[in-house]
C-alpha cells in the first residue's frame, strides 16, 4: 500500500480506537486528514461529545499547517501566544495547537497527512493516533 490511501486512513483508526478501548479511555474521536488538511476518514465512537470530531480535526489540522506534531505547537503556543491567537484567528478557528494529533509520513518521512483525536487526555489522544500509524505501516512524527 502506497501513501495515505482511504484503507490507510481506516486502518489508523480503526487500531487507535481499538488501542484506547483496551486501555479503557473515554469514548473518542480520530480523524485522518492528507497533506492539503482535507478529510481521508473520521469516526466519533457511541457517547463521545459532539464536539470530539471538531477538536480532533482542529488538532490534525495545525499539525500539518504547521508541520509538526500538536505536542510541539502546544509548547510553542506557551512561548508565543500573541503569534498563535493570531495564526487560529488567521484559520477561522480550525487551527488547535492541543496536545492529540501526529503527523502521518512515510518510510522517506515525507509528510502524508495527520492524525487526530479527541476524548482523553492530550497524551492518550496521541497514544493512540500513534498507534493507529503504526499499525498501518507508516511513521509518528
Amino acid at each position: 500500500m502506497n501513501g495515505l490511501t482511504l484503507e490507510r486512513a481506516n486502518l489508523i483508526i480503526a487500531e487507535a480506537l481499538r488501542t484506547s478501548a483496551s486501555k479503557g479511555y473515554k469514548p473518542m474521536a480520530v480523524v485522518v486528514l492528507d497533506a492539503g488538511g482535507h478529510l481521508k476518514s473520521a469516526q466519533r465512537e457511541d457517547g463521545a461529545s459532539m464536539f470530539r470530531v471538531d477538536v480532533a480535526t482542529g488538532k490534525a489540522w495545525a499539525a500539518i499547517g504547521m508541520d509538526a506534531s500538536s505536542r510541539t505547537l502546544a509548547q510553542r503556543a506557551k512561548e508565543n501566544p500573541n503569534f498563535f491567537t493570531t495564526l487560529a484567528a488567521t484559520a477561522q478557528g480550525r487551527f488547535l495547537p492541543q496536545t492529540g494529533a501526529v503527523l502521518i509520513k512515510d518510510e522517506a518521512g515525507n509528510i502524508l497527512g495527520a492524525a487526530g483525536a479527541s476524548g482523553g487526555t492530550g497524551d492518550q489522544d496521541e497514544e493512540i493516533c500513534i498507534a493507529g500509524i503504526i499499525a498501518a505501516g507508516l511513521q509518528a512524527g
